[in-house]
């Protein structure tokens, strides 16, 4: 039977199950579960927090990390800056990055969400303000939100991942999982 796990991965926490090679000892996957024969589907790096999913069936983590099945991811991104709609209307279209121009983003400012208490808590400057914006992207690569931000003006000071699919992060607190088994097929096709 397939299991699917649901992670609200805190801050500093690298998605692998080890750091073998790091200079300096890192948290990882394996300081929060010891399940086993389970694997990450798809990345959220050390500086993002929020929903990871993990699973036991090869089929299902393909579906999910595979960047052809373009399965949505949404998160709530603290940018930089004050956002106004002539950089929401780049990163709708896509933006032109180092390696390559993005898919267009779903994209809209939002109030702050009151998310979990972060360690260590983000810089604040007094001059510059900051905004939230909510995001959905199908494509992604490494640190693809954080280039996108940035490259309009509004560099990411805090991103959380809320929801993969129809998955989401509510209800679990930060380190901890949610399990449950997928039914029928359909995701599987």
């Amino acid at each position: 039977m397939t299991r699917l796990f649901l992670f609200k991965k805190p801050f500093g926490v690298s998605s692998p199950f080890t750091d073998r090679g790091s200079p300096t000892v890192r948290s990882t996957l394996s300081d929060f579960t010891e399940a086993k024969e389970v694997y990450p589907a798809g990345r959220l790096d050390r500086d993002s927090e929020g929903l990871l999913l993990l699973c036991d069936n090869e089929r299902l983590q393909a579906r999910i990390a595979d960047p052809r099945f373009r399965m949505p991811k949404s998160c709530l991104v603290q940018g930089e800056g004050d956002p106004q709609e002539p950089e929401l209307e780049r990163m709708r279209r896509g933006v032109l990055l180092e390696d390559g121009m993005t898919l267009p983003a779903a994209v809209a400012r939002v109030d702050e969400p009151n998310p979990w208490p972060r360690d260590p808590p983000i810089r604040r400057r007094k001059l510059i303000p900051d905004g939230w914006l909510r995001t959905t992207i199908r494509k992604g690569r490494d640190r693809r939100m954080r280039g996108m931000t940035a490259a309009v003006g509004l560099p990411t000071l805090r991103l959380i991942r809320w929801l993969v699919g129809d998955w989401s992060v509510a209800g679990i607190a930060p380190g901890q999982f949610d399990v449950f088994s997928p039914t029928g097929n359909s995701i599987l096709r």
